[in-house]
């Protein structure tokens, strides 16, 4: 409850202060040129700087970067606006260079402040620098230095979550896009439980998945930070199970009450074969994309990931509680590098690398 107040306080003074914003660049703002400039910059300045710390820690999330960096390009420039009066340059020149031009402009009240929050706007960006090389760029994001990106199948273990890239990951700019969970269901080899936009819910060996990303792209594994328990892992393979089977059965309902509408509108075979190429009936949740839900019967990648997590008892971070924290199902999708920021988990980090490759294979847990 309290992680939803504070994320509806926050949508609340984001709204107010874009507001604000807005009516500044219209020219609607009922106070002088340089009173705005400074009330807004130093608004953008106190937001920014509540959240900064978890934005540094959610640097591989596109959102926590532009969430620093909007503002402050923007608090940078209102602030200037104040000190350095550039449509006027004989101004500047003169608040500048002489010495009494200077201590009169800066010691001005709007000035002063002005300058006071241009120290504080080059503070964050200096930190937001120093943070931002503390990440590697991998494929088409950043991420944390030290991750051990595509690790051998033979060093991930049932639990685990696998992040990897792919065109999700290109479209969001961010180095991974699409989750699997491996899961032991007492074959002759590991498997991965996911979901895909063509297919739905679906089981596939965890070398097919391996293997893939090692030829097309990257993928790195996070790791439970409490290990499954015997009885979590006697549950899955019957869990993976039901989740299959309630996915299956949910294609069928859903491919009849199509039909059915085709039926009642007399819709030609070339219009339903054009729907059903476009928009197929998969069992991937389409609208939990967009927004973040969880369905009991369909789900995005990370959702079924989730699912079964809960179902076995995991505890994670709460996901898709929507705009203002109201509730799941409002524009708040699930992007799999928020999963790099779960206190449930741990990345697998150039250490696990080492210990595995020295045989430590109980560095591993």
């Amino acid at each position: 409850m309290l992680a939803r107040i504070k994320k509806a306080a926050g949508s609340l003074a984001y709204l107010a202060i874009l507001y604000l914003s807005w009516k500044w660049f219209v020219g609607q703002l009922d106070y002088s040129f340089n009173l705005s400039c400074v009330i807004l910059s130093g608004s953008w300045l106190a937001l920014t700087a509540h959240g900064l710390s978890e934005n540094f820690r959610t640097y591989f999330d596109i959102l926590s970067r532009l969430k620093v960096r909007v503002p402050m390009i923007f608090g940078l420039s209102l602030s200037a606006l104040v000190l350095f009066t550039p449509w006027d340059p004989a101004a500047t020149v003169r608040h500048f260079l002489t010495p009494d031009g200077l201590s009169s402009h800066l010691l001005s009240p709007l000035p002063l402040v002005a300058a006071i929050e241009l120290f504080f706007w080059l503070l964050v960006y200096g930190a937001y620098r120093r943070n931002a090389s503390r990440f590697k760029k991998q494929g088409h994001g950043p991420l944390p230095k030290g991750a051990w990106v595509n690790p051998p199948r033979e060093a991930l273990q049932e639990g685990d979550l696998i992040l990897t890239s792919g065109r999700i990951a290109k479209r969001l700019r961010e180095s991974v896009g699409h989750g699997e969970v491996v899961v032991d269901l007492k074959r002759e080899e590991l498997y991965t439980l996911t979901s895909y936009m063509e297919r739905g819910a679906m089981t596939q060996p965890l070398s097919v998945m391996t293997d893939q990303k090692l030829e097309f792209g990257h993928y790195i594994a996070l790791r439970l930070r409490k290990p499954l328990t015997a009885e979590q892992r006697a549950l899955i393979p019957g869990l993976v199970g039901i989740m299959l089977e309630q996915n299956r059965r949910y294609i069928e309902a859903a491919k009849a009450r199509r039909l059915a509408v085709y039926k009642w509108l007399h819709l030609p075979a070339f219009i339903t074969k054009l729907l059903d190429k476009t928009v197929p009936v998969s069992g991937y949740d389409w609208w939990g994309l967009f927004t973040g839900r969880r369905a009991q019967d369909r789900w995005t990648c990370v959702g079924a990931c989730l699912e079964l997590y809960h179902r076995i008892g995991v505890e994670t971070k709460t996901y898709g509680t929507g705009l203002f924290g109201l509730g799941t199902g409002v524009l708040d999708p699930i992007m799999p590098t928020r999963f790099l920021a779960d206190p449930a988990f741990r990345l697998l980090s150039e250490s696990d690398r080492k210990a595995f490759a020295a045989g430590n294979s109980t560095a591993l847990n």
